[in-house]
């Protein structure tokens, strides 16, 4: 799906402010989600964001898109969820990511949540983990709202890589010791980590 120059600066110009509550996000990503509109589904189409986050134990379940539309409502909420565990900090997450999660969940075929090991992850955490470890980019696309790290109970990670690269959504990097497939909206490409 693409968005429009104009409606994806106005999300830009939102995820520039990462505050502590869903309030202030819910708020900043109503007008631009409520103008989103996917001119290739059949306006009929809805996609569910099904995540479980591993670190606080949340489940979403809700319907993010419909008759044609983001619901403003269910993305503050999928934004929540995706939070940085670590500090608690919230910042405006592009739908295309949802987008690409639903896709994968489609193409393989499941009914059971996306579980989140990283979404969101503020300055301060990505700096603290590319300190720790040469897998961690300075430059992120978590840092700004466009990639989750994955895995799916009952899926083998092979499936899951492979699934995510047959999109070609973005990038995808495949770390089966750590158990889990990174998977983001930014420029198409992979790698391999550990």
């Amino acid at each position: 799906m693409k968005l429009a120059r104009r409606t994806f600066l106005t999300l830009a110009a939102g995820a520039g402010v990462a505050v502590a509550s869903g309030e202030g996000l819910a708020s900043a990503i109503a007008p631009a989600a409520a103008s989103l509109r996917s001119p290739a589904p059949p306006v009929n189409e809805v996609r569910r964001a099904f995540v479980h986050n591993l670190h606080t134990g949340e489940t979403l379940n809700a319907v993010y898109w419909e008759s044609g539309l983001y619901v403003p409502g269910a993305l503050a909420e999928a934004m929540r969820v995706m939070r940085d565990w670590r500090n608690g900090q919230e910042h405006v997450m592009d739908p295309r990511l949802f987008d690409l999660l639903h896709e994968v969940q489609s193409r393989l075929e499941v009914n059971r949540p996306v579980q989140l090991i990283s979404g969101y992850r503020s300055a301060a955490t990505n700096h603290m983990l590319h300190a720790e470890s040469g897998e961690v980019a300075a430059h992120s696309q978590h840092l700004i709202g466009k990639a989750s790290d994955i895995r799916i109970e009952g899926v083998e990670l092979a499936n899951l890589h492979r699934a995510a690269l047959s999109l070609k959504g973005g990038g995808v990097g495949f770390y089966p010791q750590s158990d889990f497939v990174h998977v983001d909206v930014g420029p198409v490409r992979q790698w391999a980590g550990t």
